[in-house]
């Protein structure tokens, strides 16, 4: 669907600031008129199952967004590898097909196509030479497909928009960890930790490539990132690690961040994120997103403990969201110390799954409203 073809379902929530002054305002606890409205997406069997949107040809995240008339925060990013692996079927049975994916890895999939974390059996990076071929073969600094089209960003954003426009920061460890699997990576970064540290300092050094191009030219409010290098019990990589390798990285995009006048950074990592925190924030990340408090607990936990060093965007328990409207509101009533403190915005903590009520969700939206909307 076209999103100029979309009629949004719901009236904005009402304001006095643009979405951007907001946006801007509430990550570095300014008062603003009202809470930024987001939210951070669903799962694909979503737009199948609820009828709010397969009854309105409503089939991904990005139309969803227009549909419920939520705030507009894009991201501008650049390529990663180029190209990718050729997606390729290898074989299947009654119930599972082996796929080969576009990062290069077998994975088993479900054959009726419901959404599900894949089981991956085996990475086409396993030691140094695979990686020295494939960092040739698909991470050339000077592919022309990284050369980026700094007039068409501003065509499209111009810097005098009136919504918040992120700059993408990559992926430092998380996107390693994908073309190694979990599996691969516990065993490289003791078998092979020069070939791992590569891997990291080459994805840092496409993503400066792509600041040094955009920065002087764009006036972008936050930048994002992506990790997924947690799991409910913690991180999937040493904290030794982590901080010697990973956060010298972040610091030298940092430094080119701040100087272009970008202060907020969020990297989007499930799981148990806390014991990394302190290392994220001397990286320059101040932004956790989108908190999910099965691993990480409640976000006021952690704001409470890290003072206004941290920011949080998420935290709205999606195994509530799940449970009855009374559990609801108590974790809504629960968050909205933190979302008057500012620096909190709230959504659910993940792609809201398809067991959630949709009548239940539009009342958890109505009722985020009610709490951090405009008043009065």
């Amino acid at each position: 669907m076209k999103s100029a073809s979309i009629t949004p379902s719901r009236p904005k929530w009402g304001g006095t600031l643009t979405e951007r002054e907001r946006f801007r305002r509430q990550m570095h606890r300014q008062p603003v008129d009202r809470c930024f409205n987001m939210e951070f997406g669903y799962w694909a069997d979503n737009f199948q199952e609820w009828p709010m949107f397969r009854d309105h040809g409503i089939t991904n995240n990005a139309e969803a967004d227009i549909f419920l008339n939520f705030d507009r925060i894009p991201v501008v990013s650049t390529p990663w590898m180029h190209p990718f692996f050729p997606e390729e079927e290898i074989s299947r049975n009654a119930t599972t097909r082996i796929l080969r994916n576009s990062e290069g890895l077998l994975a088993e999939v479900p054959l009726d196509g419901h959404s599900t974390i894949p089981h991956y059996l085996e990475a086409s990076i396993k030691t140094p030479a695979d990686w020295t071929r494939v960092k040739a073969e698909r991470f050339d600094r000077n592919d022309p497909i990284r050369k980026t089209d700094v007039a068409a960003i501003l065509r499209q954003h111009p810097n005098d928009r009136d919504y918040p426009l992120g700059v993408s920061a990559g992926s430092m460890i998380g996107r390693v960890r994908n073309i190694l699997t979990v599996e691969g990576l516990a065993y490289s970064v003791y078998d092979y930790p020069e070939m791992v540290e590569d891997m990291v300092e080459t994805h840092c050094v496409l993503i400066e490539d792509f600041l040094d191009a955009v920065l002087p030219h764009v006036k972008f409010d936050f930048a994002d990132g992506w990790e997924d290098i947690c799991y409910k019990n913690g991180p999937l990589v040493s904290v030794g690690f982590f901080r010697d390798v990973v956060v010298p990285r972040y610091q030298r995009i940092s430094a080119k961040l701040r100087a272009h006048g970008i202060n907020i950074w969020w990297i989007d990592c499930d799981g148990d994120v806390r014991p990394l925190i302190p290392h994220f924030l001397a990286g320059g990340v101040n932004t956790m997103f989108p908190w999910e408090v099965n691993g990480s607990g409640h976000p006021g936990e952690s704001l409470d403990k890290w003072g206004p060093e941290l920011r949080i965007m998420g935290g709205v328990d999606k195994m509530v969201l799940g449970r009855n409207r009374a559990e609801i509101r108590s974790w809504l009533e629960s968050l909205a110390p933190y979302v008057a403190r500012g620096g909190f915005i709230p959504f659910c903590d993940h792609r809201c799954p398809p067991n959630v009520n949709p009548a239940d969700y539009l009342y958890y939206l109505d009722l985020k409203e009610k709490l951090f909307g405009l008043h009065g």
